[in-house]
């Protein structure tokens, strides 16, 4: 019965995680669309590896050296293309490929290829403590609250960056920080889908949402409720058949998408 599987307590865990780390995603997966930032989202997931695995060489909680090491990457990213003749993609490459060669010198050096990697590579929700889950709802909150009081700065930011610039909004403080706040949230990502995948969450429901809605309000709203009940059905879905929960709620992210895709032009000339 579905009402059984609500019962255990490790469910339970996994999915009060889901929610909370879907719901962070579909807040940001549509800036994160709108500015075209996907591919740093895919630089700055897989750059976390390079601090997981340095977590597990010094004996430290991965998730903090992950989100050092996330941070770090994500903020030489915004230094190089913007104090540098480096273009952003490039910069994106160069770091991505040092990160994942530390990553793999670390564990190398830690003999700690397991489970426990595998798991942050790949993900594994089901084996959520309660000490992980107190981790990410700190998160959830703080990354929520600083949306929440820049968000008509970081909307204006999204639609027109130099006109943002002429209205007196501290554009470059707030590039710095939309990438902590997308580093923040590809560390708590981790948990869910792995690192192979968590760029996906960032990307596919604000890509969604554009599919379904005109307005940015509205294309929030459908990206959290899409990425949240996304990762949720995903979830239960994954426990039925026996499936990884990361790659299945990737997959059902990904069919969503593909509906709403042709959808959109009957929808967009109503």
């Amino acid at each position: 019965m579905m009402t059984d599987l609500f019962a255990l307590g490790f469910l339970q865990r996994a999915l009060a995680a889901a929610i909370l780390v879907s719901l962070l995603c579909g807040v940001l997966s549509t800036f994160v669309v709108l500015r075209r930032m996907a591919f740093i989202g895919v630089g700055i997931s897989h750059s976390a590896f390079g601090g997981v695995a340095l977590g597990f060489l010094l004996g430290i909680d991965p998730l903090w050296t992950g989100i050092g090491f996330a941070l770090m990457v994500a903020l030489l990213i915004e230094y190089a293309q913007t104090r540098t003749s480096v273009e952003e993609d490039t910069a994106i490459g160069i770091f991505f490929a040092a990160s994942m060669a530390l990553g793999l010198v670390f564990l190398h050096l830690s003999r700690a290829y397991n489970v426990d990697v595998f798991g942050f590579l790949f993900g594994n929700i089901l084996a959520i403590d309660t000490r992980q889950l107190w981790q990410i709802l700190v998160v959830t909150v703080a990354v929520l609250a600083v949306i929440l009081a820049f968000f008509k700065e970081i909307v204006f930011l999204s639609f027109d960056e130099e006109m943002a610039w002429v209205n007196g909004v501290p554009v470059k403080a707030l590039r710095y920080l939309f990438l902590v706040l997308m580093a923040l949230v590809v560390i708590v990502t981790i948990y869910l889908v792995g690192i192979i995948l968590v760029s996906a969450l960032l990307v596919i429901p604000g890509a969604i949402a554009q599919n379904l809605a005109r307005q940015l309000k509205s294309m929030v709203w459908v990206a959290t409720g899409v990425s949240v009940g996304s990762a949720v059905g995903g979830l239960i879905l994954s426990y039925a058949i026996d499936f990884p929960s990361g790659a299945t709620i990737v997959l059902v992210l990904a069919g969503l998408y593909l509906l709403t895709s042709g959808l959109r032009p009957w929808l967009h000339h109503r």
